[in-house]
């Protein structure tokens, strides 16, 4: 099913909001897609890494999936997450994705097992065979253990059903390779992970960001996004400044490795947004820990709002 036009723009991960049990916290999803569709964005993937997709039971999953469309509505496009180390449970979830109307679905690496360059390549390739989306690929090689080569999304580029690709790896030289690899193929979306290179990117030719603060601010980074298209340094500068004070302030709050989800939720909790619980093994900050982090994000927010005016 080929797309009206490429993706562009802001897609916020969106995160998963959960009860004290794990289950999906309704309210906070609804809550949450209203607030992000407001600011502006171009469209909602769900069920990637800030979605904590690794670590929900298969029935959240579905829940996930099937109320997100619901209520978007078709407002704005959903892609939805279908990463898995069984085929058969991507193939499950891109039927779900479907079945309840998301434009595209995103797939990173199996992990685990290892693997070389030429079964990656074959495996996406009999991904999008059998997906009835559009598929993205998903480079994260922090997180699945390899990376997908640019050789690779190369060949991969070639399949109809491949429209493009959604980079974390946080290597600006492999993103201005891929931009010059498809600068005569703007139809194959390069979107960026880290939200803090989003304008470097898109200097070097990339079409958006999947910024995880987008599901806090998601004004900021529309804002920044379309005053890079019409080249307002001024206004670049300010927006620029403000999305690395939040990730500074925000992201490295404590001394974990979930840091970025940790003060994400929690500053969603702080807003209102969600509870802020963490799906196992991960966990929320400390009493302690979210009193230190309020007063940052108090901060943050004041000059955020300020800039935003």
């Amino acid at each position: 099913m080929p797309l009206s036009k490429p993706f562009r723009g802001i897609i916020p991960p969106l995160i998963t909001p959960l009860n004290e049990d794990f289950t999906l916290d309704y309210l906070s999803l609804i809550k949450t897609i209203d607030h992000v569709i407001s600011g502006g964005v171009d469209g909602i993937f769900i069920l990637g890494t800030t979605g904590e997709f690794s670590s929900l039971s298969p029935e959240v999953k579905n829940e996930l999936i099937s109320m997100t469309c619901a209520k978007v509505d078709g407002r704005i496009p959903v892609l939805v997450g279908i990463t898995n180390c069984s085929f058969n449970e991507s193939l499950k979830l891109a039927a779900k994705a479907k079945n309840s109307g998301a434009k595209a679905v995103v797939a990173a690496p199996p992990f685990y097992m290892n693997i070389d360059q030429k079964e990656l390549i074959n495996y996406y390739q009999k991904l999008a065979d059998q997906v009835e989306l559009p598929l993205l690929l998903y480079n994260m090689p922090s997180h699945t253990g390899i990376n997908i080569d640019t050789n690779s999304v190369e060949v991969l580029s070639n399949h109809p059903n491949i429209i493009g690709i959604k980079d974390s790896s946080g290597d600006l030289s492999y993103f201005e390779s891929l931009c010059d690899l498809f600068r005569e193929k703007q139809d194959f979306t390069l979107l960026v992970g880290p939200e803090e290179h989003l304008l470097q990117t898109m200097n070097m030719g990339g079409h958006g960001g999947v910024c995880g603060g987008a599901n806090l601010f998601p004004a900021l980074y529309v804002k920044l996004y379309e005053a890079i298209l019409t080249k307002n340094s001024d206004r670049i500068q300010a927006l620029q400044v403000s999305v690395l004070f939040l990730s500074k302030n925000l992201y490295t709050h404590g001394n974990y490795q979930s840091d970025y989800l940790k003060g994400l939720k929690a500053s969603m909790a702080f807003s209102g947004l969600c509870k802020g619980i963490l799906a196992m093994p991960l966990f929320a900050y400390s009493k302690e820990e979210k009193e230190s982090l309020r007063k940052k994000y108090d901060v943050v927010e004041a000059r955020i709002k300020s800039i935003l005016k």
